[in-house]
């Protein structure tokens, strides 16, 4: 039964249907000299004046008597599968005729690869090592598995204990030329664009090799860091171009993977290595500063966090501020300090003022 549907689908002899029901197909009058002479597809007999009839395709039916051929049921949905003139529910198709997939044991509709003394789905027939499809590419028997050329051709050298030429797949029997731990045919390491012959400068894309003025003009961007060209998505920092994975910090070399990175010397960092080595951290949130850094108090603070300690009213250093516990506080909120607390604070600014101015140096008259 298998072999006859793989001979079925690959000729296109069945069919899969949807039918509608209506009037058979005449002319309005004469309609009913239509319907007087029209009979029944499968059991002949003559359809009544008001009856309902099926058109499925140009033949006419009871409802009654467009069924399953296997089970006598109405088609769920309309759908129905036509073999040998018959029509069939598509259980009733699939268990009389469809053979059932050897990778997925799914049933198969429509075209079936027949290998390896089974019955395939053309996505499913893949070599066993690389799982490239295999349905129009062809395959080679190996040791009960069914593989792709070029991986027969890699086992085969593997047994062989020789190497593979990446350019023809095929058993190298003299001394191979070795690239990137990749073995060639003398003749084959080749540019795929120009022929030149190569050197140690060559360049792969896509499992292809270029020689460095063909690949040039081809626009791919290089790896800052690995010197490989870059196929998939590209990071773009420091004048270069970089492999996601290999965009790091220069200091604990992990990935940045999206995330922000800081610039110094040429070199990239992470924010928590930046501000190790030279980042000013704003006194108040703890963070780099990027951008303008406000210097006042002996401290470094953001923008946005230079305020008054005590209203939270922005702060410039052109405003007047007076330091308590370290930080800002507006002249407003200094008015309103008890009188006390003012001439202390007073006290200690003329103490620290006259701290920091340099002490004289009297010179003896000789």
């Amino acid at each position: 039964m298998a072999a006859r549907l793989g001979a079925l689908a690959a000729s296109g002899l069945y069919r899969r249907r949807q039918h509608r029901q209506s009037p058979p197909p005449a002319a309005p009058g004469n309609m009913s000299n239509a319907l007087a002479n029209a009979a029944c597809q499968r059991c002949q007999v003559r359809f009544a004046p008001a009856e309902r009839i099926v058109n499925s395709n140009g033949e006419l039916h009871h409802e009654h008597c467009f069924v399953c051929a296997q089970c006598f049921r109405p088609f769920p949905g309309g759908l129905f599968y036509e073999f040998e003139g018959r029509k069939y529910c598509e259980h009733d198709f699939q268990m009389l005729f469809a053979p059932c997939c050897g990778s997925c044991g799914e049933f198969i509709i429509g075209r079936v690869i027949k290998a390896m003394n089974s019955n395939w789905h053309p996505g499913c027939f893949r070599c066993e090592l690389c799982d490239v499809e295999l349905a129009d590419l062809g395959f080679v028997k190996n040791a009960g598995r069914h593989l792709c050329r070029p991986c027969h051709n890699r086992e085969k050298a593997k047994g062989l204990g020789r190497y593979v030429c990446q350019r023809c797949h095929l058993v190298i029997d003299e001394q191979p030329l070795m690239f990137k731990n990749d073995a060639y045919h003398p003749d084959h390491f080749s540019c795929t664009h120009c022929g030149k012959e190569l050197t140690a400068e060559a360049r792969e894309l896509k499992g292809e090799l270029y020689c460095l003025p063909c690949h040039d003009k081809m626009g791919v961007p290089i790896c800052g860091a690995c010197r490989r060209p870059i196929e998939g998505r590209v990071v773009n920092a420091l004048g270069k171009q970089w492999h996601v994975e290999h965009f790091v910090c220069a200091k604990c070399e992990k990935p940045f993977l999206g995330h922000r990175h800081y610039e110094k010397k040429g070199l990239a960092y992470c924010e928590t290595h930046y501000n190790q080595l030279f980042g000013d951290v704003c006194y108040n949130c703890s963070h780099v500063i990027e951008g303008d850094v406000v210097s006042a108090l002996n401290k470094a603070w953001c923008v946005h966090c230079f305020s008054c300690s005590t209203c939270n009213s922005k702060l410039t250093l052109k405003n007047k501020f007076v330091e308590f516990d370290m930080k800002p506080v507006c002249k407003r909120c200094y008015e309103k300090f008890p009188l006390e607390l003012k001439k202390r604070l007073k006290k200690l600014s003329e103490l620290a003022a006259r701290k920091a101015q340099p002490k004289s140096v009297g010179l003896n008259s000789a």
